[in-house]
């Protein structure tokens, strides 16, 4: 009797699902928070937008060519690590630094490794982190939302800023600013940071669709509101405002749409907790003592690059052994 069982090569199971199309719906995701940061800052920020992604694609599809490998710029990616470079900068830098944040998120932070899935890094990070570096006065220097008179007029001039965790740095006392001030985005700050409800908007979705899970970016804003509760406070231990902390810069931008990249976070969900926890324990230490009055990208480069060894100590046991 002929055997009519097959054996094939794993994997066995499959989802309709594909690295292009979540890579386009995270993309998706993140729409909400770039139609609010136009109408926040203005035409300057949809410039920023597409000079990062245009930049971003450019720079993917070049160094493909040099390098004869295949052609995946519309694969979602690249469109990805470009809208994430701009979202992470305020919306007058000039021209060329969305430019050269991408070129650099492109070729240094993801073709070197040898392209997507490969990169140790978040790409748009370590973009950020370059520009940072490289020209610190342009990536720190914000501008103050539009009045809605404004919104209307082409003439209006970008006034600058600073943003409320720079205030709070500088021992400046905060009272006009508002909780419902930093979740509609009525603040200074990065593009794609501002607008909290749109970014929830964006996070729910992502969560419902099960591309991300709750492990990172629960655990990393939980550990952040805690920490700044109980030693950012001007007035001793247990005195600080974690909600505030919570609002403030980049952290729902980083905690959701950033850390929870697939490549450069740990695998399982114990590793994605302690992932979390160290996240929120770096970006609470820099806000509160370090240099910088904001503290999200570094904290997720460092803990990218303890991705391997979290892995290999929360790696699941073999059955039977």
């Amino acid at each position: 009797m002929e055997n009519k069982l097959t054996v094939s090569v794993s994997p066995h199971l499959h989802k309709n699902e594909s690295v292009s199309k979540i890579m386009w719906l995270v993309g998706l995701s993140l729409l909400p928070s770039g139609i609010a940061g136009v109408l926040i800052f203005g035409t300057s920020a949809l410039r920023v937008i597409l000079l990062g992604i245009v930049s971003a694609l450019f720079t993917e599809g070049i160094l493909q060519i040099l390098t004869k490998r295949k052609i995946t710029i519309f694969d979602g990616s690249a469109f990805l690590t470009g809208l994430l470079l701009a979202y992470n900068l305020p919306a007058h830098v000039p021209f060329w630094i969305p430019i050269v944040g991408s070129g650099f998120a492109i070729a240094i932070g993801k073709q070197v490794f040898g392209g997507l899935g490969q990169n140790i890094f978040n790409p748009a990070l370590v973009g950020r982190a370059f520009l940072m570096a490289s020209w610190p006065r342009y990536i720190a220097t914000f501008t103050t939302p539009l009045s809605y008179d404004a919104m209307t007029s082409a003439t209006q001039d970008a006034v600058t800023s600073a943003t409320p965790l720079a205030l709070l740095k500088e021992g400046k006392i905060l009272e006009h600013v508002s909780y419902l001030d930093l979740f509609l985005g009525r603040r200074g700050g990065c593009i794609g940071e501002v607008c909290i409800i749109a970014l929830l908007i964006g996070a729910a979705f992502l969560l419902l669709r099960g591309y991300i899970s709750w492990h990172i970016p629960g655990t990393y804003v939980l550990t952040v509101a805690v920490f700044t509760y109980i030693f950012a406070g001007e007035n001793g231990l247990f005195t600080g405002d974690g909600i505030f902390h919570i609002l403030s810069g980049g952290l729902i931008l980083g905690a959701f749409f950033m850390a929870t990249d697939y490549v450069s976070s740990p695998l399982t969900q114990k590793g994605q907790i302690l992932f979390g926890i160290g996240c929120g324990l770096l970006t609470a230490i820099i806000r509160i003592w370090g240099g910088y009055p904001e503290g999200v990208s570094y904290a997720i480069l460092m803990m990218n690059a303890a991705t391997p060894i979290i892995d290999r100590f929360t790696k699941r046991r073999i059955y039977g052994k």
